[in-house]
């Protein structure tokens, strides 16, 4: 390593020495390098070593810090304005019908026989009839729990039988309360009845008459029953009660008390051997 840095050396005085010979016009081979020439290498460094500064290192510049470039400012971008929508109509909630859970019962016929008939009351027609100690099945009663109607078990062939007939061991008022004419029987042979009125008594008012003109029957047609009901919807106790009033003739009362908040009205219907004529709504006073 020492050796290549004093080459180095030599070099460069070899340099120097042509430099200044070329500025001073002298001529390139001239005699006065051979003294310098025959100099030996060792004291040709030291002399040039006298001569150099020891440091020899470049300074390098320090590079500048970068410049900010300055970026463009944001483009502003319109904000959408949401589009006016119309306020919405609250929908109607629907809420289910909590609809009763009614008992199927089982009861006896408690006579050795009994009428089953097309309507809960004695004024209706005779449907067929029930045999004592017979097991039944009752799936539905009148308003009042006085009539239930019943079928055999598993059939399909209701009427109606007065509640007292029956040793019914659960509350007969847990069955469904149904419509009277559930199981009714119409007639198509005959019209309805006709010039039916209704007043009410001044001297007493809750008396209702009610009148209607008669059903004449062909021959053989005659139910031999009670020939007319009245169906009313009258006021008892504050409540209104459906009744049925059986008649013989044209004309039928009713009690109809006041005291209730829902009128009362009614309805007249004829029998004959195949079933009932139409009901006619009564001009309720």
């Amino acid at each position: 390593m020492k050796r290549h840095r004093k080459s180095q050396l030599f070099f460069l005085i070899i340099l120097c020495l042509f430099l200044i010979q070329s500025a001073c016009n002298l001529p390139v081979g001239g005699s006065n390098l051979e003294p310098e020439l025959a100099a030996s290498p060792e004291a040709l460094v030291e002399a040039l070593s006298a001569t150099q500064p020891t440091n020899t290192a470049t300074p390098t510049k320090t590079p500048a810090p970068p410049t900010a470039t300055e970026s463009p400012p944001p483009t502003p971008t319109e904000t959408p304005t949401p589009t006016p929508s119309d306020t919405p109509v609250p929908t109607e909630t629907f809420t289910p019908t909590i609809r009763p859970t009614y008992a199927i019962l089982r009861g006896k016929v408690i006579p050795e026989r009994a009428n089953c008939r097309y309507g809960p009351g004695a004024a209706y027609l005779y449907k067929y009839g029930l045999v004592g100690g017979s097991n039944l099945e009752i799936i539905g009663r009148n308003q009042l729990g006085t009539w239930v109607l019943i079928q055999a078990i598993g059939g399909d062939n209701p009427c109606w039988v007065k509640a007292e007939l029956m040793e019914i061991k659960e509350d007969v008022m847990s069955l469904e309360p149904v419509d009277p004419h559930i199981v009714q029987a119409w007639s198509p042979y005959y019209a309805p009845l006709t010039n039916v009125s209704a007043s009410r008594d001044e001297n007493n008012p809750s008396k209702v008459t009610v009148f209607w003109s008669p059903l004449i029957l062909r021959a053989g047609d005659d139910a031999e029953q009670v020939p007319y009901v009245v169906e009313a919807w009258i006021c008892q106790d504050g409540e209104i009660i459906f009744t049925p009033i059986g008649a013989y003739q044209t004309v039928a009362e009713v009690i109809d008390e006041p005291g209730c908040e829902e009128p009362s009205h009614g309805r007249v219907l004829a029998a004959e051997k195949h079933g009932y004529t139409k009901p006619v709504e009564i001009p309720w006073p």
